[in-house]
């Protein structure tokens, strides 16, 4: 979810000086432009695990997690269990998959702070903190599907985590995944993809807009990135 706070602010900061301000005292603007390591995320992170839905996911209209349920609900059979929720943050995307009848989620994210308000919407059956950059501590083919909304992003996790992520998944498991559009090619996503053909399905491509009925985040524009691993 990180990048969309980037751009997020970057637009507003061309266009409103009174509310430019008001993410300075509330959010850390200057922290979210130099935002370069694991360890500034958790930092800011920190200080806006609690407003986060409110300030971002509510006023931005934020759909990529709600869209990221549908193609899983879609797509999904009985055998894709457990569900890994990558980057899980405030737990979005657990809050849909869950209210949908998806019972074993499991969510991982960088973020204690982001986590502990996942943990207070019931929807997961584990909770891990971890960078997904690094070795993941979970077993080989012990993941029976990967979702993510707002990981895969500017500044934030590449298209190199897709070998942990497989390594972890069993035969036959689903990948639904947010990627955005514009890291797509020089974030390395599209050249990860052709490494890593012969270990995984043809993957469908769905584009959507990242926010809804929001004129200054209608240029956000997402990748669903839908797949099984061989």
């Amino acid at each position: 979810m990180l990048s969309f706070l980037i751009v997020y602010l970057m637009l507003l900061a061309t266009e409103s000086p009174t509310f430019n301000n008001m993410l300075k005292k509330k959010i850390g603007y200057n922290e979210a432009y130099s935002l370069k390591t694991p360890e500034d995320s958790k930092k800011l992170y920190k200080k806006w695990a609690k407003t986060y839905d409110k300030e971002f996911a509510v006023n931005s209209n934020y759909l990529s997690p709600k869209k990221i349920c549908i193609y899983f609900n879609k797509y999904s059979r009985k055998t894709d269990t457990p569900i890994l929720d990558v980057g899980a943050g405030t737990g979005l995307v657990g809050e849909f998959l869950y209210k949908k009848g998806n019972k074993k989620i499991i969510g991982i994210d960088i973020s204690s702070e982001m986590l502990n308000e996942a943990k207070l919407k019931g929807c997961y059956s584990e909770l891990i903190e971890a960078d997904i950059t690094k070795k993941i501590p979970l077993k080989n083919d012990s993941i029976g599907a990967i979702v993510s909304a707002g990981t895969f992003t500017h500044g934030h996790v590449g298209a190199d985590a897709f070998d942990e992520l497989l390594r972890i998944t069993k035969p036959g498991g689903l990948f639904v995944l947010s990627i955005n559009s514009k890291v797509f090619i020089k974030g390395g996503f599209k050249k990860k993809f052709l490494k890593i053909k012969n270990k995984i399905s043809c993957p469908i491509f769905k584009e959507f807009n990242a926010h809804g009925k929001n004129k200054k985040f209608n240029e956000i524009k997402i990748f669903a990135s839908i797949f099984r691993k061989n």
